[in-house]
């Protein structure tokens, strides 16, 4: 088959386009996450992480991906989801590419995986949604330095209701070999102490599995992180958030901040 790139579309801006720079940035994430981070006693099945700037939420996300490195070799597929924010569309859309790109080098997508999913009928493939959307692209980087060779199974999410989104996590769901990722932020532009005070409520929302009380005001991937939520409190799982911050903590002023919580997923272990 034809090889067809998703080139990258935001490396340069929301993250370094050279790769020795990039690197070391994830690098220097990731200890400052270790630092931080609790110990868990396995990896979790699903995680939500932010997809800002990393310089803005790259820490925080980073504090969910370091809780993969003890994975880092069973873990082989990635089904990541994130929102639109270019093109607007009605469901969840697929792609034609065989590989994404970033800096670190290329990632082959999972297209078994993806040709199946056209049966369903919330989704369609819509190569536009992909070619600008940052909020899949920006969790990339870290998967690459935190994992070994892997699949990618990346969906972006337009107007689809929590079920719809769970069933496509159903169908991708896979084994302990497959890591479900969300990206999203959480508020956008209040002030800091409201920021802080919608972003708790936000994240009560996330552990408690509570997908009714998040809507697009509290974070901008809520179907997905919705979607998600649906599935695994079907599943009974357990959720720790890891890190709740806003871009007031990291590299921004406090009059207007964006809101990155991460959040760890994990399946009851037998």
């Amino acid at each position: 088959m034809e090889e067809l790139i998703r080139q990258a579309a935001v490396a340069g801006s929301f993250y370094p386009a050279d790769t020795g720079e990039l690197r070391l940035m994830l690098e220097q994430f990731l200890v400052h996450a270790e630092q931080q981070q609790p110990e868990f006693a396995y990896a979790p099945k699903a995680l939500i992480a932010p997809h800002a700037g990393y310089i803005y939420s790259g820490p925080v996300a980073a504090s969910a991906y370091y809780s993969l490195r003890m994975a880092s070799d069973r873990i082989n597929r990635v089904v990541l989801l994130g929102p639109s924010h270019r093109v607007p569309f009605r469901g969840l859309a697929s792609c034609r590419a065989s590989h994404y790109a970033t800096p670190l080098g290329l990632i082959p997508l999972d297209r078994e995986s993806l040709d199946r999913l056209e049966d369903l009928p919330q989704v369609s493939v819509n190569d536009a949604a992909h070619i600008p959307e940052h909020s899949l692209e920006v969790q990339l980087p870290f998967l690459q330095y935190v994992l070994n060779d892997f699949v990618l199974a990346p969906l972006v999410v337009g107007e689809a209701d929590e079920t719809e989104v769970a069933e496509v996590l159903e169908k991708l769901w896979g084994d302990h070999h497959t890591l479900i990722v969300i990206s999203s932020d959480l508020s956008h532009y209040h002030d800091y102490a409201t920021a802080k005070r919608l972003d708790q409520h936000t994240s009560r929302a996330i552990e408690t599995l509570n997908p009714a009380a998040i809507h697009y005001e509290d974070a901008c991937g809520c179907n997905p992180v919705n979607g998600l939520l649906h599935i695994a409190k079907r599943k009974a799982m357990h959720v720790e958030t890891v890190d709740l911050r806003n871009s007031g903590d990291t590299a921004g002023p406090r009059d207007q901040v964006v809101g990155y919580g991460a959040y760890l997923f994990f399946e009851h272990q037998a």
